[in-house]
């Protein structure tokens, strides 16, 4: 008997209500939203025959909002199709904590992909565990540059998709680029840090607030990619520096130091650029430089803190010396519009629609028979 297909679903109830709400414009992305974007996503990965999934209790509601649609679902006697789902029985601490201990979970549990719905932080903290199970991407925080703002519904079909083993991985999958900080020498000695997006060595000596959100607390920045319609620190790269995620390089900046009266000192190239929801800043560029992957640049901070995307986690201590990588080690993301592009290439969805687990293997043995006489689109998976 074939085991059922399984997906994680981590539901971040924190992400979308950190201190850039009362800083900026930004929307506040609710809890009874958060589970409807689940409730959507099952609606998706049941149709096309994912049988179970594993997600994480909360406090805030989010759990027991998605607990109250299964129960009228299965009340109603709905013919649509939802997997079985299954809450964790994990504590619960409403830290970080519970999203590291979630995803290592869900691996041992042989997930097929995890659904992450979160920010760039919420990401980046399932990225340190997921290992090589896919990420099925969700923006519902702030300064997202790296999740994918996108119905939950249509993520669901695509993420089935991937999870039954219909589109093969070299077809959905997209390998990441990722930022890895190390401690080499001073009291945090051997500790390690990734990012996803962007390291920022901020002038603010403390973690506070978390949130990077003053231009002038920026020293210096190391980025993944910079997108030109970006939004957070690396909108900053991109408005000047453009990089591809697929890109083979990174970039590396700095910036002035502003005086007593604000006023920037030295030369520099002023930069406009949306690093908050609503809020358009000016930063001085000192200098623009590629970051290759497989370097190993010192982090030039004798002070002061480090944030990683976009949130202050570690204060310098004196004696302390980080240095930087850029990577391709970072998590394979499933790229919902080549998969689904893919599916209505080889018209997947009329064998799958509603289908049995023993339809989907149909299927699947179909798609790699119609793959022999067809030329396989370019993957997107890049090697290390």
């Amino acid at each position: 008997m074939a085991s059922p297909i399984t997906v994680g679903v981590i539901a971040n109830p924190a992400s979308g209500r950190d201190i850039r709400r009362l800083t900026t414009h930004a929307s506040v992305f609710p809890t009874a939203e958060k589970a409807n974007m689940v409730v959507r996503l099952l609606a998706g990965l049941g149709a096309l025959g994912v049988d179970r999934v594993l997600t994480l209790r909360d406090r805030t509601g989010v759990a027991s909002l998605l607990l109250r649609a299964l129960d009228t679902h299965a009340a109603t006697g709905s013919a649509e199709r939802w997997p079985e789902v299954e809450f964790v029985d994990l504590p619960i601490t409403d830290s970080v904590a519970d999203t590291h201990v979630g995803t290592a979970h869900m691996v041992r549990e042989g997930v097929e992909l995890i659904a992450v719905l979160g920010g760039d932080g919420t990401h980046r903290a399932v990225a340190a565990h997921c290992g090589g199970v896919p990420l099925l991407t969700l923006s519902t925080g702030t300064n997202n540059a790296f999740p994918d703002m996108r119905e939950a519904t249509v993520a669901g079909l695509a993420g089935a998709l991937v999870a039954s083993g219909v589109v093969p991985p070299d077809v959905a999958l997209t390998r990441n680029k990722r930022l890895v900080v190390r401690c080499v020498a001073g009291p945090n000695r051997g500790r390690e840090e990734i990012a996803l997006v962007d390291v920022c060595v901020s002038r603010q000596r403390f973690v506070g607030a978390r949130a990077v959100s003053e231009p002038s607390d920026i020293e210096s920045l190391f980025l993944t990619f910079a997108s030109p319609d970006g939004i957070g620190l690396s909108s900053i790269g991109g408005a000047w520096a453009p990089v591809e995620r697929t890109a083979p390089h990174g970039l590396h900046l700095t910036f002035a130091q502003p005086d007593e009266h604000g006023a920037m000192n030295g030369d520099g190239v002023p930069i406009f650029a949306p690093i908050a929801p609503g809020r358009i800043d000016q930063v001085t560029m000192r200098s623009c430089e590629r970051f290759e992957v497989g370097d190993w640049l010192p982090v030039d901070a004798s002070r002061g803190t480090l944030a990683f995307d976009g949130e202050r986690e570690i204060e310098i201590e004196r004696d302390d010396r980080y240095e930087i990588s850029l990577d391709w080690s970072g998590p394979l993301t499933v790229d919902v519009s080549r998969t689904l592009r893919f599916a209505a290439s080889r018209q997947l969805m009329r064998e799958m629609a509603g289908a049995s687990t023993q339809a989907i293997a149909r299927a699947h043995a179909q798609m790699q028979s119609q793959a022999q006489s067809q030329t396989q689109p370019q993957a997107r998976v890049h090697a290390k």
